[in-house]
């Protein structure tokens, strides 16, 4: 007897990164997308750009006093409000944190440190009043400041009560995911530099913490860059090394349970340095002018300089999304923009899957 089967292929990612030349060199690792209209971008040379207008047209920011600054995470609530991280030797004066509240054209200076040692490494919110900004370790001790104001002043933690790290231990300020804050209180800080990556977590608003191990090998140049959770258990981890950006070796890690425990699984095509991940929301229809989006349907997005990822069931395998070398990327639902250096800057709005015709198999019986 002779069995037609019928059976599908794997889906085919079909996406494509928009580049948008807006005139610039300057190099870029900060991206905050707050709507499909409105993104913050920080870079080098004490620069911060912004649209309102999805992506057509750019403003762009030189704050005074920052030329040497290099802004390495920026957080934005709106249009309006913004706060721009630099990452830099406290000691020479780049560990600061600016603000605005009416849309880039005046900051100001809400925290600085010249204490040794410091270098500001990424900061987060929780809503519009409660953030947190991790930096290196002092004194064996990873830096915690947080606000309780939506940025306008920052209180250091008290060293007796920051997590105690490893010998060579520290954070990647690649992209300023390294530090993530999310859900009621919820903080995760990603580290490298050890033999081992590991997972800080907080669950009190970065007020007390506790240290997980992972798989996942460290060392001076390499272990975890950026973080990302879509519920209250599930998360994942990417990273790599930034001295062999395309190596080929694992650079996921995935977590069921809050992030106590992380397990690796398949790497990213293409394989090497991971150092941002994020999620693509779907749309799936819209109803009265409304975009209508279900929780559950999405994609995760991971980017570096190797080129860009894209896994649709939970980062378990991994397809190509181009090649370009994006350090950073940030989403609101379906819509995302990408940055690197010398002014690459990519958008994004549609990633969807498509299924291989069917192929009939003939089994002889």
């Amino acid at each position: 007897m002779l069995l037609c089967v019928a059976l599908l292929g794997p889906g085919t990612v079909l996406a494509q990164w928009k580049k948008l030349d807006i005139h610039t060199t300057i190099n870029m690792r900060a991206v905050h997308t707050v709507s499909s209209n409105t993104c913050w971008i920080g870079g080098s040379k004490g620069t911060v750009l912004k649209t309102t207008n999805g992506g057509n047209s750019w403003s762009t920011f030189k704050i005074t006093g920052a030329d040497s600054l290099d802004f390495r995470d920026i957080y934005a609530f709106d249009k309006q409000t913004a706060i721009a991280m630099s990452a830099g030797l406290a000691e020479e004066g780049k560990a600061r944190i600016y603000r605005t509240e009416n849309g880039g054209e005046a900051w100001s200076v809400v925290y600085q440190t010249t204490q040794s040692g410091v270098f500001l490494d990424g900061i987060d919110f929780w809503d519009k009043n409660k953030g947190i900004c991790v930096g290196d370790p002092t004194e064996r001790h990873l830096f915690v400041i947080t606000t309780q104001d939506g940025g306008k002043t920052w209180s250091e933690l008290p060293l007796n009560k920051r997590p105690l790290t490893e010998a060579g231990e520290a954070c990647f300020a690649a992209s300023g995911t390294s530090v993530l804050a999310t859900g009621k209180g919820d903080a995760f800080v990603g580290t490298g530099g050890g033999k081992m990556a590991r997972v800080f977590r907080s669950e009190d608003y970065g007020q007390t913490w506790q240290v997980s191990s992972t798989p996942l090998p460290a060392g001076p140049t390499s272990g975890i860059f950026g973080l990302r959770f879509w519920s209250k258990k599930n998360g994942m981890a990417v990273g790599g090394d930034y001295k062999r950006t395309t190596d080929s070796t694992q650079n996921v890690l995935l977590t069921g349970d809050g992030g106590i425990t992380w397990q690796l699984t398949s790497m990213t095509k293409p394989a090497g340095l991971k150092e941002c991940v994020d999620i693509y929301h779907k749309t799936n229809a819209t109803w009265n002018g409304d975009t209508q989006i279900r929780a559950d349907n999405y994609a995760l997005i991971a980017t570096g300089p190797s080129g860009n990822s894209v896994s649709l069931d939970r980062g378990k395998s991994w397809q190509v999304l181009g090649k370009e070398p994006f350090h950073a990327v940030s989403f609101a639902g379906n819509v995302g923009y990408a940055v690197g250096a010398k002014g690459l800057i990519g958008k994004i709005n549609k990633v969807s899957t498509k299924k291989r015709k069917k192929k009939l198999v003939l089994i002889d019986q």
